[in-house]
């Protein structure tokens, strides 16, 4: 069966501006596209009991689980966010967007963390189904300028935060090689940038994206 709706995703390191975007984005969509409906979620979580295994993932000492558990607890929420929340909307003809996604977990568990590429697609064929991103954005932005500004906003994915440099410069390749692999749905952002400018670039995407998908936007 074909995927209704528009499903946008946001990715990227610690620090990257995801949830800045979004809320742009948000704004934007409730203007420009009045008679579709809008679901902004996140992951971990977005469910109540994706909001408790969330818990576990980002609190705690940094090697607190290993990769692999780590990859089938983000799994096992996202099997309940995408059976309560995602995919009922899609099926509603709801444009759904995402703070993170599958990529996140083929990233920080898989290749930063060594879980085979095998397993991580077999747990999300069981978490997901056929649901996939329409759009993944990325959000590149240097690791050290990214761990700054979660810093200095005092909240965060505590955990992952504290798991050092090169952690994160490999998440931040991660992401890059990513991309470079799936151009028809991921597009690199450089997030170095005035939050404004970004949210511009967003903006002209999404708009072009809904509109080759036929959705009807207003002026």
């Amino acid at each position: 069966m074909t995927q209704k709706g528009f499903f946008i995703t946001f990715e990227g390191g610690e620090g990257s501006g995801k949830t800045t975007q979004i809320q742009y984005l948000k704004e934007w969509l409730a203007v420009h596209v009045p008679s579709q409906d809008l679901v902004v979620t996140r992951e971990p979580g977005g469910v109540a009991a994706a909001e408790l295994i969330r818990g576990l993932l980002v609190n705690g000492e940094a090697d607190k689980w290993r990769p692999v558990t780590e990859a089938m607890l983000v799994s096992a929420a996202r099997h309940e966010h995408v059976e309560d929340i995602i995919r009922p909307a899609l099926e509603q003809n709801k444009i759904v967007i995402s703070d993170r996604f599958v990529d996140s977990t083929h990233v920080y568990q898989g290749v930063v963390g060594g879980v085979a590429n095998a397993d991580i697609a077999a747990m999300t064929r069981i978490a997901c189904g056929t649901i996939q991103p329409d759009l993944t954005i990325i959000l590149d932005l240097d690791s050290q300028i990214g761990l700054s500004r979660a810093a200095s906003r005092g909240v965060g994915e505590d955990r992952f935060e504290t798991k050092g440099n090169a952690f994160h410069e490999n998440v931040r390749n991660g992401f890059i090689n990513l991309a470079k692999a799936n151009p028809e749905r991921c597009v690199l952002i450089d997030a170095d940038r005035a939050a404004e400018q970004i949210a511009d670039e967003i903006v002209a995407l999404v708009s072009q994206r809904l509109l080759s998908n036929g959705m009807a936007m207003d002026d």
